[in-house]
């Protein structure tokens, strides 16, 4: 077994190892795309970036002076590759988008996979540091972080027993919530009325206060305070 034989077996567990450790973040959270995923984007990347720099050990002695190859080609190849499976992890809640952070996850593991691939193992593991930083620690980070809570929320009555905008505004506001975006229909062949909008504060508590009082008006026929984010 040759020098190139042993750097390629090396290359390839390494690039499993990697990958699994970051998709390993990603099944621990419940996201669609996580353990096994990683770990294969990362082994492909690393495979196909193998196949480009030993392509001397492939490539006929005639056709590898006939042929000039650039092996960054690959590499852009696999970027724009990645990028229909990162798509296929965004889905769509109601008006929420979800799956970003996960998509993004899937796309450095390939360019982590890639740099593997070459052999730049320093950069490969500095990378494979930072994007489990990224992941791990920055959530409780950004849990800590002050910021506006947003939602989307549904409020439906029956006809003949609907809130006012002015006092349903009132309510809302009362607990601590702005709103934007009212609006207003007629559904199950005109017997209810529902309001959507998207509601703003300072803190998520309030939602929680907001689902209880709601829970307590009996003309409420049904509620839906839907959180938006990753």
């Amino acid at each position: 077994m040759g020098h190139d034989d042993l750097v390629i077996i090396g290359r390839v567990p390494g690039a499993l190892a990697i990958g699994a450790m970051i998709g390993f973040e990603r099944t621990f959270h419940g996201r669609p795309a996580g353990f096994r995923t990683h770990a294969l984007v990362c082994i492909a990347s690393a495979v196909l970036m193998i196949v480009t720099v030993y392509q001397n050990q492939w490539m006929t002695e005639v056709a590898h002076e006939a042929i000039r190859t650039d092996p960054t080609r690959m590499a852009q190849g696999i970027m724009t590759g990645i990028g229909f499976l990162g798509a296929g992890v965004i889905f769509k809640e109601g008006l929420t988008v979800r799956g970003l952070t996960t998509a993004a996850s899937i796309w450095v593991t390939a360019a982590i996979g890639i740099l593997i691939g070459i052999g730049f193992w320093f950069a490969a593991l500095v990378g494979a540091a930072a994007t489990l930083i990224v992941l791990a620690v920055f959530r409780f980070i950004e849990a800590r972080l002050p910021s506006e809570f947003y939602a989307h929320h549904m409020l439906r009555f029956q006809r003949d027993r609907v809130m006012a905008e002015d006092e349903l505004r009132k309510l809302i506001g009362g607990h601590g919530f702005t709103i934007a975006n009212l609006s207003c229909c007629l559904i199950e062949g005109g017997q209810q009325f529902e309001y959507r909008m998207t509601i703003k504060s300072q803190d998520r508590k309030n939602g929680e206060r907001l689902a209880v009082h709601l829970r307590g008006l009996p003309e409420v026929v049904e509620f839906r305070i839907a959180p938006t984010g990753d």
